[in-house]
């Protein structure tokens, strides 16, 4: 018969990504969600590279272009608000960008789901909180729901998984802060250009107006030491956070962090790599964040795509050996997500230059050098991949 009853902890982007593809070669697959209600808040995040060849073949590329931005540029601004610098995103797009999208992370996650909603069991509002394996499957304990047995368990649940913790060790030894903690915030009501993210820094520190659809969203990114407790839960613990430590920030800051001590939709997390010797345990493995997250500018998002089909491909190739199968995938997707997270520093000096020199040298090349030779400078400065790879460059954008 086969390994053929999958648990898969997660409805945001990899879960519902992997169900689809595993329900087509003949797996059964459950997905469960912590939350209530799938997840309608998130930054602008993109489908590019192999994502965008798994979504044409899932058909949904139609779905994901009707729900994409229209963002083309990234202004930069001083404290009075004067255009300083911009960088034409279509310039980072290369041959890709007939086909490319950038996309509200709700409402990609939505497409995925819908997707996938016919092919597989869904359990909202409910975690797992035991995993207990042997040679023919996996004990599954869950925080609501009665115990349950499968063939394989997949952790799809993000930076914070809960299968990882379970089976692979404490976050503590396997996540990597990195000296940066992100935030987002809808802005309702703002007026902004939907074709421009305007985008102010002081050194250490970045704060952004994306259009979005529909309506805007503000984006922060503040260089920090890791917080001795932080919980990306505690929304007036971070927001006592953001407030202080954009305290002298000019620009339109004050009148957002007005905003968003009133606002109950605001999200706060680590900037973190997560790096797992093995991405597998037996009967159990790990996919997208939960494995490799790199955090910062949307490829977590394509990144998580691309494994999920490499996953389910690999699987059906080895129905009857996960090991193999968790082997193959593992070794063939590390080669999309090690890249990216070696660049994950050197990438965010694009968008948070640590100094003032820093940030008059960026914004000095955005405005004095054609074009093309200031995207090139750009690609060379904040990719090791090359100009083939640059066109994946930095958004402000969360995965």
């Amino acid at each position: 018969m086969g390994n053929r009853t999958v648990l898969i902890s997660g409805a945001g982007v990899a879960g519902p990504t992997l169900a689809y593809w595993l329900a087509r070669h003949g797996f059964h697959p459950t997905l469960v969600e912590r939350a209530g209600a799938l997840r309608s808040s998130g930054s602008p995040v993109d489908v590019r590279g192999p994502a965008v060849a798994v979504a044409e073949r899932m058909g949904i590329m139609g779905a994901l272009r009707d729900a994409a931005t229209d963002v083309s540029d990234l202004i930069f601004v001083d404290r009075a608000g004067k255009r300083v610098g911009r960088i034409d995103m279509r310039a980072f797009q290369g041959a890709g960008g007939r086909v490319e999208v950038e996309i509200p992370r709700g409402d990609l996650a939505s497409i995925l789901f819908e997707a996938s909603r016919a092919s597989a069991e869904i359990l909202f509002g409910d975690s797992i909180v035991a995993l207990t394996q042997d040679e023919g499957g996996v004990d599954v304990t869950f925080e609501r729901g009665p115990c349950r047995r499968f063939d394989l368990v997949i952790g799809a649940d993000g930076l914070h998984s809960a299968v990882r913790r379970i089976a692979f060790g404490p976050e503590r030894e396997l996540a990597e802060h990195m000296g940066m903690y992100v935030a987002t915030c809808p802005l309702p009501g703002s007026n902004e250009n939907p074709r421009e993210v305007v985008m102010y820094n002081e050194p250490g520190m970045a704060v952004a107006i994306h259009p979005s659809r529909g309506r805007a969203l503000a984006f922060f990114m503040v260089r920090s030491p890791e917080l001795a407790s932080f919980d990306s839960n505690d929304v007036e613990g971070n927001k006592r956070f953001l407030a202080d430590a954009l305290a002298s920030a000019g620009w339109r800051v004050p009148d957002i962090l007005r905003r968003v001590a009133s606002s109950d939709e605001l999200y706060f997390d680590s900037v973190s790599r997560v790096r797992v010797p093995r991405w597998s345990n037996g009967r159990i493995a790990l996919l997208g964040d939960a494995a490799s997250c790199v955090s910062l500018f949307g490829d977590g998002s394509s990144m998580a795509i691309a494994g999920a089909y490499t996953l389910a491909e690999a699987l059906a190739a080895a129905p009857n050996d996960h090991r193999a199968a968790f082997a193959r995938y593992e070794a063939e997707h590390r080669k999309l997500v090690d890249p990216k997270q070696r660049n994950a520093t050197t990438a965010a000096s694009l968008l948070m230059p640590s100094t003032r020199w820093g940030i008059a040298a960026r914004n000095l090349a955005t405005r004095l050098w054609p074009l093309g030779a200031a995207a090139s400078w750009l690609q060379r400065r904040f990719s090791s991949e090359g100009v083939s790879r640059a066109s994946e460059g930095a958004r402000p954008s969360a995965s």
